[in-house]
């Protein structure tokens, strides 16, 4: 039976279709120079555990850390991580969704990505605009590639930056045959990566 409205959508991969409205966010990751950032829409009624896998989709992350999301304060992420401190601090990020969090336009989300690298996120909520049909998630726009896992955060991903632009340096080769040829941080790719969001299926 489709959702009808008034209240919580339920959500996840291949839902169909469900009233609501889209919510466009700009994300820009943090402490990382020229900025690495792109705008994208999602429908309201997803729970913040489908909303980190778009997330990481969009950014270009591969899911391979943990995760969180602050928002006003609370804390929400994944309950099965095996660290009960952890566990005990975070709000089940599949039990929210994102119109539960009751967001107004320009309030921002945290949004954090492997603890070790700390990756931090800022998730600017730009506009809440009509339901109209579309396939969702959907990218509008964006410049950069994301930085390689496991790159050691933004310090890290900057000294590899400053490496790959002098072919004499001492690491030159290392971290050339570490990252792959194929890597170039100036690049975005819009068009693949709709073709990858595209694959969830929303209609909003």
């Amino acid at each position: 039976m489709p959702y009808e409205g008034g209240g919580d959508a339920p959500a996840g991969k291949g839902a169909g279709s469900r009233k609501g409205v889209l919510y466009q966010f700009k994300i820009t990751l943090k402490d990382v120079r020229p900025p690495v950032w792109r705008r994208f829409l999602v429908p309201d009624w997803i729970t913040l555990e489908d909303f980190g896998e778009v997330v990481e989709d969009v950014m270009g992350w591969y899911g391979l850390h943990l995760h969180e999301f602050i928002v006003k304060g609370v804390r929400y992420g994944s309950p099965d991580t095996g660290d009960p401190d952890f566990d005990s601090e975070v709000v089940d990020e599949g039990s929210v969704t994102l119109r539960k969090l009751r967001l107004s336009v320009k309030e921002r989300i945290r949004y954090d990505y492997d603890f070790g690298d700390d990756w931090r996120h800022d998730l600017l909520l730009e506009k809440i605009l009509p339901s109209d049909g579309r396939i969702l998630p959907v990218c509008l726009k964006g410049a950069r590639d994301c930085p390689p896992e496991d790159s050691g955060g933004p310090w890290g991903y900057q000294e590899l930056l400053e490496v790959l632009k002098d072919p004499e340096h001492k690491s030159y080769a290392s971290m050339k045959e570490w990252i792959g040829e194929e890597f170039d941080p100036e690049e975005f790719d819009l068009e693949s990566l709709n073709e990858i969001l595209s694959s969830r299926g929303w209609t909003a």
